[in-house]
């Protein structure tokens, strides 16, 4: 028994390990010690002795700066991880019986998220009144890197994408239709040809929004002399700058559905290509523990894309 005791005593504390990745985080102790909620000194001291208890240094300080050891960045990698299983296995146990409780850190890509999460919330406040969201909107690369860091539980995306050492589950699609003015449309013919169409008359996205390269492949675009070199940062955008005559961009059914053309003089028109659409799917960690209560909100979110398409 002395032995396990001994054994436990060398063992770093959770608290020690979230102090850690959070400095690691913010590159700040003050910062840090407030995401803790608790004192600079404290973080300082329980960083320490994690130190102590490890055997290595994992910060390199001097008066008004740090550096993090190599050994530092593969505890913090770890750590992280670490915790992120320790959370899993606390929701595990919370809603051991009730999978649809609890709340979820969900994320979701800008060209998804005006479109279809409101809908997504509400029906889960109607159905399933024990589950909260926490929503959060980015770009595909910085979800997919938030949900590996444990800061999400769950990502909403446009497939495909990069989900290797994840799960994913597709739940729908959502087909792309060309938008122009409507001033516009008689001058070009069905179907239509990207040919026939004026040099950089085709506005997209900036790269770092994946409808770009969705759109592009999905409706056959291999003309790169017909983008123009301007790339919009939402598809709002895009669609004050069609209705300016300026050209046309492709733009997917969601948004079509929920109005973005309200108020507009756009009509729309079938890509060249059959039927060009996007994937919809959920992205979750392998390792999470929450598998049925993904999987059935994946469920719910197709009977929802179900009802546009």
């Amino acid at each position: 028994m002395s032995l396990v005791i001994c054994f436990m005593k060398h063992l770093p504390s959770l608290k020690n390990l979230f102090y850690l990745v959070n400095l690691h985080q913010e590159q700040n102790f003050n910062r840090a010690a407030k995401i803790c909620h608790v004192s600079q000194s404290t973080l300082s001291s329980g960083i320490q002795n994690l130190e102590e208890q490890l055997g290595h240094q994992l910060i390199e300080r001097d008066h008004k700066s740090f550096i993090f050891t190599a050994i530092g960045e593969e505890v913090v990698l770890r750590s992280r991880k670490l915790l992120t299983d320790v959370d899993d296995l606390v929701e595990l146990v919370k809603h051991q019986g009730e999978p649809m409780t609890g709340e979820i850190r969900l994320g979701c890509i800008p060209t998804i998220a005006p479109f279809l999460l409101s809908r997504v919330v509400q029906h889960c406040k109607e159905v399933y009144p024990n589950l909260t969201l926490f929503l959060k909107e980015d770009t595909t690369d910085r979800l997919v890197d938030a949900l590996g860091k444990g800061e999400l539980d769950l990502l909403l995306l446009a497939l495909p994408v990069d989900t290797s050492g994840y799960h994913s589950m597709k739940v729908g699609i959502d087909p792309f239709k060309m938008v122009v003015h409507e001033d516009l449309s008689d001058a070009i013919h069905e179907p239509i040809d990207y040919q026939d169409l004026p040099d950089e008359s085709i506005f997209l996205l900036q790269a770092e929004h994946c409808i770009t390269g969705h759109a592009i492949s999905a409706c056959q675009l291999g003309e790169s002399t017909k983008i123009n070199p301007f790339a919009a940062t939402s598809l709002h955008t895009l669609v004050q700058m069609v209705n300016c005559k300026l050209g046309t961009t492709f733009l997917p059914q969601m948004a079509i559905d929920a109005g973005i053309l309200n108020n507009t003089e756009l009509t729309t028109m079938a890509p060249p290509s059959d039927t060009p659409y996007r994937d919809i799917g959920l992205v979750w960690r392998q390792t999470s523990s929450r598998i049925l209560t993904f999987r059935t909100l994946g469920l719910e979110i197709q009977k929802l894309l179900e009802q546009h398409n």
